[in-house]
């Protein structure tokens, strides 16, 4: 679980978080675990009582094929964004380490690469060869960063602890007023990170078909509820990597330093200040980190491209051997269309994890009010469901795109941690105005069955 949702972003941009600000990311942590345990008792007994292959399964099951075409494009199109800001991160580290030896290699060729090798074994393993490879990748990237840290601090002067907390560069909450455009505010953080993780680990196919994998519904759940512990200690060791840093370079700007972008901070590191032997381990943490994330979305994105929509349009159902089949030459297809995304992002100035977690909020919001509109408004029918989901991306877009706050003379956007709230709220009080217009449900009430019945 946690080596699936760990990904580039986490190894190389997060310490750049701590290193422009101060630790209060983990807050997001906090919310990420509150999420975890709603899902747990929400949502996954609705899948295992449904025997579903694909999240949207239940949206199928609920409202109708429509709907469930309609949240498994959605799924695809937020997948390939966010993945391709991963995939894209991963190339960062790989440039640097080249750039020492002399070699200029472009952006795309990494890329390529690097998807050409999570190709290989995802569509000779499948699932199964996904998450061993997922397991022993995060224990590359989270040893290679903790001896990275043990060095790190060796190299700096005595008291750099002490003044960095004097910094404030070890301040966890924040409980500043401006709720709406703070992104770490903790009201902002506690609330968007639950309802996100709710989005991610209970809407996302990528993250509940690692789910559905578990043996029941009750290892499903110690999973999901352990998972969000060990990503907080997880952010946390980055994050304090990131104050190291902070230390090790006296707080200079990235730029200042000759960086293109500020996420070179750590890859720098590694590919300077380190050891020959560890450095190798880190890049090596790194790319293992990418395409544990690449593999597990390419597979999931051939599963829901196959279930979802393929059969839905050929109007067929498909033995399990033509299931597989198919599925193996859509990671090969999803695979090239990742470089093409991950190119488009080559000149972000935003911290990369920032980028990725607000793509990926924009329509997590839409997946996830739709899934509560199905088990809150018993009224709502597949139209309302449709207008809602739709109406919500529309929403969403206006807020992130037009629309500024004035804070202190200041315009600002909206924080990316509220996408998801403002999404499932629009879900909600549209597909609700819209069910109004159908006959109250019925066919839970003992009293009318009885009637119907006579």
């Amino acid at each position: 679980m946690v080596a699936t949702e760990t990904s580039t972003l986490t190894v190389i941009s997060v310490p750049t978080v701590a290193y422009l600000g101060n630790i209060t990311y983990l807050q997001l942590a906090i919310g990420y675990l509150i999420g975890r345990v709603l899902v747990a008792f929400v949502l996954l007994p609705k899948y295992y009582a449904g025997d579903l292959v694909s999240a949207y399964g239940f949206l199928g099951k609920r409202f109708g094929s429509s709907m469930q075409g309609t949240a498994s494009v959605t799924f695809l199109v937020t997948r390939l964004l966010a993945d391709g800001v991963r995939l894209f991160a991963t190339a960062i580290p790989v440039k640097v380490m080249l750039g020492v030896f002399g070699v200029d290699a472009p952006y795309w060729i990494i890329v390529a690469a690097i998807a050409l090798m999570a190709v290989i074994y995802t569509t000779l393993g499948g699932i199964k060869a996904v998450i061993w490879i997922d397991v022993i990748q995060m224990g590359i990237y989270v040893l290679g960063a903790v001896f990275a840290l043990v060095i790190l601090t060796g190299k700096l002067p005595d008291g750099w602890l002490g003044a960095a907390f004097d910094a404030g560069k070890f301040q966890l909450f924040d409980f500043s007023s401006d709720i709406i455009t703070s992104q770490y505010a903790f009201i902002t953080a506690v609330i968007g990170g639950a309802l996100f993780a709710m989005a991610s680990h209970g809407a996302d196919q990528l993250m509940v078909q690692r789910l559905l994998a578990c043996r029941n519904v009750k290892e499903s759940q110690k999973a999901i509820i352990a998972s969000g512990v060990v990503v907080f200690f997880q952010f946390a060791l980055f994050l304090v990597v990131g104050t190291a840093l902070w230390s090790f370079y006296k707080g200079l700007a990235p730029a200042d330093m000759g960086m293109a972008a500020s996420d070179e901070l750590f890859p720098t590191f590694i590919v300077n200040e380190l050891p020959s032997g560890l450095s190798g381990l880190l890049v090596a943490g790194i790319l293992a980190a990418a395409m544990s994330t690449i593999s597990s979305s390419l597979n999931s994105l051939s599963t829901s491209t196959v279930s979802d929509l393929y059969q839905r349009f050929a109007k067929r159902k498909l033995a399990d051997s033509a299931i597989l089949k198919h599925a193996r030459v859509w990671t090969v297809v999803w695979a090239f269309v990742f470089i093409g995304f991950a190119s488009m992002f080559t000149t972000t100035e935003q911290p990369v994890v920032e980028l990725g977690l607000s793509i990926a909020s924009y329509t997590y919001g839409a997946l996830l009010g739709a899934f509560f509109l199905g088990m809150l408004v018993k009224r709502a029918r597949e139209a309302d469901a449709i207008v809602a989901f739709l109406s919500t991306v529309v929403v969403v877009a206006v807020f992130i795109l037009g629309v500024e706050f004035t804070v202190d003379g200041e315009q600002k956007t909206l924080a990316f941690p509220w996408y998801v709230p403002l999404g499932v709220l629009v879900s909600l009080v549209v597909g609700g105005l819209l069910s109004l217009r159908h006959p109250k449900d019925t066919s839970d009430d003992p009293e009318q069955e009885e009637v119907h019945a006579s």
